[in-house]
């Protein structure tokens, strides 16, 4: 696993087939001596590399569940999408007793704190803060992406933190409070996707995060399903403080409808984000508020769920619906305004095609790469292990491939070397030739 993201590879499990390099937004995978290489810079953890690798040998570290038992004070803050993967589950309460009850002493809502964040955004928003449209920071692959391939959007992005670490520090805040020391607490976050563990780990627009763990959905479902199973009415506890409009955060377009913005755009998948942020880049697209979710339904597309991203948006809705209508919540006062929701640092251009430190040396690698480039034949086939014909002359130029690597200019250098091999053939010394006529 590289220094600064998530997702890694399993070697033994990769067969090299090259479906993770064509589908990777920022070209951070190449397949070399048969296998997948992530280069660590270049890496958002979006999970794309995750859900179309058929060989699984994609995946994302995440901790194991038995890491809660390092602290006296176990709380969870599970997303949102947790609410949809469990069939016939309709009210969040049930939900979150049975993470009580496979042994977490508490549970908050990043449900919650998603409301908070929206009434925050929204606050900015009027104030004028950022430069229209504004672009959700939500997402953290999103935020990587605009960083690495539309550094001019920038001064678009949201500078709040996630909901995720708004929850935490809320929560340890809170506890501290009731007298329990921060050492003793060990805050978790049962996330969906790779890039919220990166976040969580590496975070780059504050100091610290305030959670100590991220656990996938998959590993606490396998644990909470025969829980639910045979949990009795009366063991559910009334654990919920969100509304609506916090947990549809997990749905596309759910931030949007929460800060009630009515001119705004919200866009999954991370192929179709690209292509709207480049409307946006162009000064092609009329709206205040854009929201970009990598995975397609937002959050409930997650890597690390269990349920069909379409199936979980129908749960959504129902979900909602029972909330609106039946839900039950409790009051806790732990949501003040002491809470700095704020980054500490802005983005930073990360662009990653840096030829050399040298500005001479850069330049004239600049117009080799682009020589290179005109003779390969630029139909970004991907058998030679870049994802593109431009990626091919890039890793040439800086000294991690050759250009017999493309299977069309190799064929070309067969082809020279049978032609010349022929050519020599008809220049043998006289008194090999005759001996030749004689047989």
């Amino acid at each position: 696993m590289g220094t600064s993201h998530s997702v890694t590879l399993d070697w033994e499990k990769c067969i090299g087939c090259t479906d993770c390099i064509k589908r990777c937004p920022t070209e951070a995978i190449r397949v070399r001596n048969s296998k997948a290489e992530i280069t660590d810079n270049r890496c958002i953890d979006c999970g794309m590399c995750i859900r179309v690798c058929k060989s699984h040998a994609k995946k994302a570290m995440t901790d194991s569940f038995e890491k809660i038992h390092e602290y006296k004070y176990k709380v969870a803050i599970p997303a949102p999408t947790l609410y949809t993967q469990f069939k016939k589950i309709r009210d969040p309460n049930i939900i979150l007793t049975a993470l009580k009850k496979i042994g977490f002493d508490e549970v908050y809502e990043v449900a919650r704190a998603a409301e908070i964040v929206t009434e925050y955004s929204r606050q900015i928003m009027e104030k004028g803060k950022t430069a229209s449209p504004m672009i959700s920071s939500a997402c953290p692959a999103i935020v990587k992406l605009v960083e690495m391939r539309f550094p001019s959007l920038i001064p678009n992005v949201l500078p709040v933190i996630s909901p995720k670490e708004a929850s935490a520090r809320y929560a340890r805040q809170y506890l501290v409070k009731k007298g329990i020391p921060s050492e003793d607490i060990g805050i978790f976050f049962i996330t969906p996707c790779a890039a919220k563990v990166t976040d969580s780990r590496y975070p780059h627009t504050f100091d610290h995060s305030e959670v100590d763990g991220i656990i996938s959905i998959k590993d606490v479902y396998k644990l909470m399903l025969p829980i639910i199973k045979n949990m009795r009415p009366e063991e559910v506890e009334i654990l919920q403080t969100s509304t609506s409009r916090g947990i549809g955060w997990a749905a596309t377009g759910g931030e949007g409808l929460a800060s009630k913005v009515y001119n705004h755009v919200a866009v999954d998948g991370i192929e179709n984000v690209i292509e709207i942020l480049e409307r946006v880049e162009n000064n092609k697209l009329d709206v205040e508020f854009v929201e970009c979710l990598s995975c397609t339904n937002g959050c409930l597309g997650g890597p690390l769920t269990v349920e069909n991203s379409f199936v979980a948006t129908n749960r959504m809705s129902k979900v909602k619906k029972y909330i609106n209508s039946l839900g039950k919540t409790r009051e806790l006062d732990m949501y003040r305004d002491t809470i700095n929701l704020d980054w500490q640092y802005s983005l930073k251009n990360k662009q990653v095609m840096k030829l050399d430190d040298d500005m001479t040396i850069a330049l004239q690698k600049m117009e080799r790469l682009e020589q290179i480039f005109e003779t390969l034949p630029q139909i970004d086939c991907g058998s030679c292990g870049a994802p593109t014909c431009h990626a091919l002359a890039e890793d040439i130029v800086q000294g991690n491939a050759n250009i017999e690597d493309c299977i069309f200019m190799l064929r070309e250098k067969v082809r020279d070397v049978a032609q010349n091999m022929v050519s020599l053939a008809g220049k043998m010394p006289p008194s090999i030739r005759h001996m030749e006529n004689k047989k």
